[in-house]
């Protein structure tokens, strides 16, 4: 298979790009990034000898269509995305850049090459928060993005829905819960806690830490992505969840604990607007592919701690 990995210089893609490159030996890998501050090309160099790396935009129409076409490209997986929550309160404007308008990009190429399958990785921000007493969320319930962020993914989510149904191209969603682990860049929660704790610097959580989230270890998610492009079906959404939900606050507690720091690191500051106050999905179609997750977070949590410890020289 001839594969165009987009954002595969970032946290999750690089995770695919090396697994894929040592599982598929055979199969031959296009990687394009545009290189942002969450992606790191130096990631995949244990298989750059091994793959062909183009620094671009998914938005650039042009650019893509002139890779599918030169590498004969038969599946593109789209990882390429802004994600940062707080990032997007601050200024939308690169959201919609690359989660709405690269998504239209994609489109564009699917339709002038019509046997071109595209994986698109989405987030289960898109259906909004659960509260407690809701269930986990399933592919059909209704979408309740709550801040810029996951409103751009959603938007994006539509749009390839739509384009299934207008223009007939083949389209895999998966939506997957919190991602966790090495490569992941500096200021997502997990990386600013273990950053913090590791110089021993106060650590910021959001108003009480109450707020829960579903930890999947980094390599779980991909291989359930493999499963959806191995055995998934066109047009269909898949939910990828490690069922494994923890308090905000327990989450950095246990960072503590593993590095034996005190939990009087921890300092409470304002709540983010529309904070969502949990996530939850329920993975029972992916897991019907022979998906599960198989890393335990104490131990995802240990291996993650670990590379950041030589990553910053601790």
């Amino acid at each position: 298979m001839n594969l165009l990995v987009t954002g595969g210089a970032g946290f999750i893609g690089s995770h695919f790009v090396l697994r894929h490159v040592a599982q598929h030996p055979q199969d031959t890998i296009v990687v394009l990034d545009k290189l942002t501050y969450a992606s790191d090309k130096s990631f995949l160099d244990p298989v750059m000898d091994r793959l062909t790396f183009i620094k671009g935009d998914i938005a650039d129409a042009k650019l893509v269509a002139q890779l599918v076409r030169t590498h004969g490209v038969e599946t593109i997986v789209n990882f390429a995305a802004e994600t940062h929550v707080d990032r997007s309160i601050q200024d939308a404007s690169p959201f919609i850049h690359s989660n709405v308008l690269g998504i239209q990009s994609l489109i564009g190429v699917c339709r002038a090459n019509p046997s071109l399958l595209l994986i698109h990785i989405s987030t289960d921000e898109v259906y909004g928060e659960r509260k407690d007493s809701e269930p986990s969320c399933k592919v059909d319930d209704p979408l309740h993005p709550g801040n810029p962020y996951s409103a751009s993914k959603a938007a994006g989510d539509l749009m390839l829905l739509a384009a299934v149904r207008t223009f007939g191209i083949r389209v895999r969603i998966t939506r997957c819960t919190n991602n966790y682990g090495p490569h992941q860049d500096a200021t997502k929660l997990l990386p600013v806690v273990i950053g913090k704790a590791l110089r021993g610097e106060k650590i910021p959580i959001y108003g009480e830490g109450k707020q829960k989230r579903d930890w999947l270890f980094v390599t779980d998610h991909t291989d359930a992505v493999e499963h959806v492009l191995a055995a998934g079906e066109d047009g269909e959404i898949y939910l990828i969840s490690a069922d494994d939900e923890r308090p905000n606050l327990e989450t950095a507690k246990a960072v503590l604990d593993v590095l034996g720091k005190q939990h009087d690191l921890i300092e409470f500051v304002p709540d983010r607007p529309g904070h969502d106050w949990r996530y939850a999905l329920d993975s029972s179609v992916t897991r019907a592919l022979g998906w599960t997750p198989k890393k335990k977070f104490e131990d995802g949590l240990k291996e993650t701690i670990e590379w950041y410890e030589k990553r910053l020289g601790a």
